[in-house]
């Protein structure tokens, strides 16, 4: 499936947003590694320690956290960790100002296209993440 066809990531998009709670504005991460992408969703939370972690291979764990508030420390932030014997270390990390100033309709999102290799096991993981400024009305309950 070719995920860089502009027609078929707004429909994944537009299936994603549907699926998020009214007001949410968040990201989703395309993650490939050994041959298989999944794709990650993150929604902005008011704090980044509960976020936990996407099991990612047997290697990997993937982090991704949208902080829209308080406006002084709003980001969204990027975490690769590599899950060893002795625990989780962290091994790739990049920040991102919230809302990104990248286009998000660019080739590869807000982020461009992220490469994480891990000497262990000779493995590479690659993503990119794509903004996503969701304004869903509230949904009325069924009667």
């Amino acid at each position: 499936m070719n995920l860089h066809h502009p027609w078929l990531r707004l429909a994944l998009s537009a299936l994603w947003m549907l699926s998020w709670p009214a007001h949410a504005a968040g990201i989703v991460c395309h993650i490939t590694y050994g041959g298989e992408t999944r794709h990650v969703t993150a929604t902005s939370v008011r704090s980044p320690y509960a976020v936990k972690t996407t099991q990612i291979g047997s290697y990997f764990l993937f982090r991704a956290v949208v902080q829209d508030a308080p406006r002084d420390i709003a980001a969204i932030k990027l975490y690769v960790y590599g899950d060893t014997d002795a625990g989780p270390v962290l091994i790739h990390q990049v920040d991102y100002s919230y809302p990104p100033a990248t286009p998000t309709h660019a080739q590869f999102g807000f982020t461009g296209l992220h490469r994480v290799y891990e000497t262990i096991r000779d493995g590479e993981l690659e993503y990119w993440c794509e903004f996503l400024p969701v304004v869903l009305p509230a949904r009325k309950s069924a009667k």
